[in-house]
């Protein structure tokens, strides 16, 4: 398990042990993955006294995924589409986010500007390691500005600015052979109300197909990004209530294994 740590040397990843955190060597997890560092220590640090960051600060790109069959049929449903395109049981369809809008455990989400209808989106991220493989899982947020969203979506492009603003990773990454089988319980609550659940496990699209998809014709970097995209009912849109969040409301995601993923909505964005 590891985490880029604040301490002394700010953003130097960690392995945590129990109750305290191992400094290591190399500078970011990207360059861990790599081979930097792997064999070396520089200090070790009690957990309770530092703060964690997000897992890759400027990951080289973010895509995130459209995984998990109940969330498309809930969002065609509550949108007034057409059921599941035929399309998406062929592929594991992607868009790019913004690598550039990354936040980390308990930090604050400014809320997006000339919005009203501010969404989570409880996920699970992969972080690629070496040689264009997965060096480890962390909760991922795609935090949604619905009404944004919905201005761009028919213009046929995707989302952008409904995007745009913010993804958080955290608390930790967690290697593959840590967590075994993928089938994590998944848990959204906002100011401690659970709003979603439902089990990673439940991907239509595998890790596999994911991986294989984001690589043809390209390369990926270590610290590359993938989503796996939002599992079922997890994010206020597929309930159909619009209880949207606010500013000063705290979301929490919680995925067995991982962690919880727990940040508060800031005021309007300036």
């Amino acid at each position: 398990m590891f985490t880029p740590l604040e301490h002394e040397v700010r953003g130097w990843p960690g392995r945590i042990e129990g109750d305290r955190v191992i400094q290591l060597a190399a500078q970011t997890l990207e360059a861990f993955f790599t081979g930097g560092g792997q064999a070396r220590e520089h200090a070790e640090f009690p957990l309770d006294v530092v703060r964690l960051l997000a897992p890759v600060r400027r990951p080289p790109s973010v895509r995130d995924f459209y995984a998990f069959e109940e969330h498309v049929k809930n969002a065609a449903r509550v949108m007034g589409r057409r059921g599941v395109p035929a399309q998406w049981y062929e592929i594991p369809a992607f868009y790019f986010s913004n690598p550039a809008a990354i936040y980390g455990p308990d930090e604050e989400i400014p809320y997006p500007q000339g919005s009203g209808a501010l969404d989570y989106e409880l996920e699970v991220a992969a972080v690629i390691g070496a040689d264009g493989a997965i060096g480890g899982f962390t909760v991922m947020n795609d935090w949604s500005a619905r009404d944004l969203q919905g201005l761009e979506m028919p213009i046929g492009l995707g989302p952008a600015k409904g995007k745009d603003f913010a993804t958080s990773l955290g608390p930790v990454v967690v290697t593959p052979d840590e967590l075994g089988e993928l089938r994590l319980e998944m848990v959204a609550r906002v100011n401690g109300e659970e709003r979603s659940r439902g089990n990673l496990g439940a991907m239509y699209h595998s890790w596999e197909a994911i991986v294989a998809h984001a690589a043809r014709n390209t390369e990926l970097r270590p610290g590359d990004v993938l989503g796996s995209g939002t599992v079922g009912t997890g994010c206020i849109l597929e309930h159909g209530d619009e209880r949207w969040l606010q500013p000063g409301d705290t979301v929490e995601l919680e995925v067995d294994g991982i962690g919880v993923l727990r940040n508060r909505v800031g005021t309007i964005r300036g």
